[in-house]
């Protein structure tokens, strides 16, 4: 009673006196002692002694689930998925309706990258016993398996289980805000903020829906929340320097952008809004080695391209701007690739193929809907001044 008493205290040091004592008493044979011990120095961070004494406290009681799955645990934080799961299908045939196992099992799978196998046990769990962490694990798997309209459907069924996990509400809200249905995601983040109005997720996921709008002052008030509670967010310092960007302030948002790269120098979209912010400030050669940067990270967005080919073309290597240009153009037919091509076109000179780079970027932009076209008044100008200049039909 006394290991238990100091156990439930949190009173780590006095419980592993105590336990010591009972275990040289008993030669190690105390099965309850051997447990705490393997608990408390797991949760110290020593996973390898913690493992030898679940072992050791499973050759004592062999037919014990509990102490199975902390041996499983123990190799589960090893990354001994293989073994894990072998460990698991010994328990399950032990007591095959245990949920805790299922779920265990599943995340083993998981780590494998096993996702039907993961599938399984996650659906064989919720049967057995409803749980928020597995209908969390269930929609991971659906969205890796790009199965997005059944993910959202089991998110709603543990919305129905659970209505008021802000967690379920703002991974919901996140798988709607990645498929573009933006005011279904705006209410379940809503809802989400509701219940927590420090949630870090929510409240950057909405504000970055604001900030789409375009309404900078009030993104940065949620901004301004989260950086309080969770300063040393890269995508939070992203953002805010995207925000001052929008307002005009490239110092600062240049400034912002830099310590986002600090906090997470492997995020792709980084050193790309560093090239755009340089870009605007006409700091060419800076923003080309933002740009080189961005596509090293990722080389399968268009945009970077895009923009390397403009940064480039300032700096008058017209050959490896094109060669850009074109590279963008292999990875996606844009109207904005097309317009930014024909421009650099013709400023060196270059009519025919501008013509030709117009007409198409004409076809593109004519392809999108009105409200979409209307909100880009600056390609509008830019398109007319090239027209203009290129003598051809508006």
């Amino acid at each position: 009673w006394l290991i238990f008493l100091y156990f439930v205290q949190n009173n780590y040091e006095e419980c592993l006196k105590v336990v010591q004592e009972v275990l040289q008493d008993t030669n190690m044979r105390n099965e309850f002692a051997n447990y705490i011990k393997g608990i408390i120095l797991r949760s110290q961070g020593k996973i390898n002694d913690s493992l030898q004494m679940f072992k050791w406290t499973q050759r004592l009681n062999p037919f014990s689930l509990e102490n199975i799955k902390q041996v499983g645990r123990c190799l589960y934080l090893l990354g001994r998925a293989k073994p894990c799961i072998d460990l698991y299908e010994q328990a399950l045939r032990m007591h095959r309706d245990d949920w805790e196992t299922w779920h265990c099992k599943g995340m083993c799978h998981m780590n494998l990258n096993q996702l039907s196998e993961a599938l399984e046990c996650f659906r064989t769990a919720n049967l057995i016993q409803k749980h928020d962490v597995t209908f969390m694990q269930l929609g991971e798997v659906y969205v890796r398996s790009e199965d997005h309209r059944s993910a959202i459907d089991n998110y709603l069924e543990a919305l129905e289980f659970s209505p008021e996990n802000s967690e379920l509400l703002t991974t919901l809200g996140l798988l709607y805000l990645r498929l573009g249905d933006n005011f279904k995601a705006f209410q379940y983040l809503g809802n989400a903020l509701t219940l927590d109005n420090t949630n870090s997720k929510a409240l950057l996921a909405t504000g970055s829906i604001i900030q789409d709008r375009s309404d900078h002052d009030a993104a940065l008030l949620k901004y301004r929340i989260i950086a309080a509670n969770n300063p040393n967010s890269a995508q939070l310092w992203n953002n805010i320097g995207m925000c001052f960007f929008g307002k005009a302030k490239y110092v600062a948002a240049i400034s912002c952008l830099k310590k986002a790269q600090y906090l997470d120098p492997f995020e792709w979209i980084v050193p790309y809004n560093l090239g755009i912010a340089h870009l605007s400030t006409k700091q060419y050669a800076s923003s080309f080695h933002y740009f080189n940067a961005a596509i090293s990270l990722n080389p399968n967005y268009f945009g970077c391209y895009m923009y390397l080919g403009l940064a480039l073309s300032n700096l008058g290597d017209f050959e490896n701007a094109c060669n850009s240009y074109e590279k963008a153009l292999i990875l996606e037919e844009d109207f904005m690739v097309f317009l930014n091509y024909a421009v650099s076109l013709f400023n060196y000179g270059k009519k025919e193929k501008a013509k030709e780079m117009y007409t198409k970027f004409k076809k593109a932009f004519d392809e999108l809907e009105p409200s979409i076209r209307d909100l880009d008044m600056e390609v509008q100008e830019t398109s007319r001044n090239l027209a203009s200049s290129l003598e051809m039909p508006l």
